[in-house]
């Protein structure tokens, strides 16, 4: 890039950044401590020259975008720490997946597709006596919270018409079939109700909603969701780690596609592996 052609983009990133703050030449001049007369040159087509560093940092720090973007070495106007804080950060998670922080996030990404590998099964896809199960002894969430978030969620997709694709490993859906471990105690008529629900629930959105079951033994996920190519989470347990830089969220994409290709059970076949369920 010649110095005209950096020039220019000075000159129209720095009277972006002045409209944003609410600046005007007079005011910026005062606050970066040089004359006005200073920034009609800066904001001038005939003027092709670039301010020294020291007026660069000043204009930068007063605006609050970095140095780096006003000169077009970068297409992100955020500072470094700033721009940390948007590419990674920790917030608080809810008991589970239907918390209203990741309803927003889901919302946010309307129109791109979904991948999501859950904690235990999809809390969305879940039966109120399921749900009434597991929060019974929630203190931060009553069961009808629950189910309400449940039901949000599920219109939410069903007048979304977008792509969700999720996958599970296979002894989640054998656990469960078998009550044990995390659905110990999950009475039998408790889950065969829910395989109905699921069998027709997937009747209904396939193939906007698409269940693949891959065998843990050869491939291995934590629980994460990528919204798009807007952001990733990984799901922690008291907290979720959120990425939003390009990099690690095609990253992780390309994580949740490759278990989708290594899949020990197609999305279509997913309701043949639910009526070859044992429940007991």
């Amino acid at each position: 890039m010649d110095k005209r052609e950096r020039s220019a983009i000075f000159r129209q990133r720095l009277n972006d950044a002045m409209g944003r703050a609410g600046l005007n030449k007079s005011s910026l001049s005062q606050a970066i401590g040089v004359d006005r007369s200073t920034i009609s040159q800066l904001l001038s087509d005939n003027h092709a020259r670039l301010p020294n560093a020291q007026v660069i940092g000043e204009c930068a720090h007063t605006l609050g975008v970095s140095a780096d973007w006003l000169l077009g070495l970068s297409e992100r106007p955020e500072r470094a720490n700033d721009l940390l804080d948007v590419a990674l950060s920790m917030p608080q998670a809810e008991r589970s997946s239907v918390d209203e922080q990741l309803f927003e996030w889901h919302k946010e990404a309307a129109g791109y597709k979904i991948r999501h590998v859950p904690a235990t099964l999809p809390d969305f896809l879940k039966s109120p006596a399921m749900l009434r199960w597991e929060y019974e002894q929630h203190m931060g969430k009553t069961p009808d919270q629950a189910i309400g978030a449940m039901e949000d969620h599920l219109s939410w997709i069903r007048a979304r018409q977008g792509d969700y694709e999720i996958a599970i490993p296979l002894h989640e859906l054998e656990s469960f079939a078998a009550g044990t471990g995390y659905y110990t105690g999950l009475s039998a008529g408790i889950r065969k109700e829910q395989v109905d629900q699921w069998i027709a629930q997937y009747d209904q959105f396939y193939p906007s909603l698409r269940i693949f079951l891959f065998d843990a033994h050869k491939v291995f996920s934590a629980p994460l969701t990528v919204f798009g190519p807007l952001m990733a989470m990984i799901y922690l347990g008291r907290h979720y780690i959120v990425f939003r830089d390009s990099a690690r969220v095609q990253a992780m994409t390309n994580h949740f596609d490759w278990l989708v290709r290594e899949s020990s059970i197609d999305a279509r076949d997913f309701i043949a592996s639910l009526n070859a369920l044992d429940v007991r």
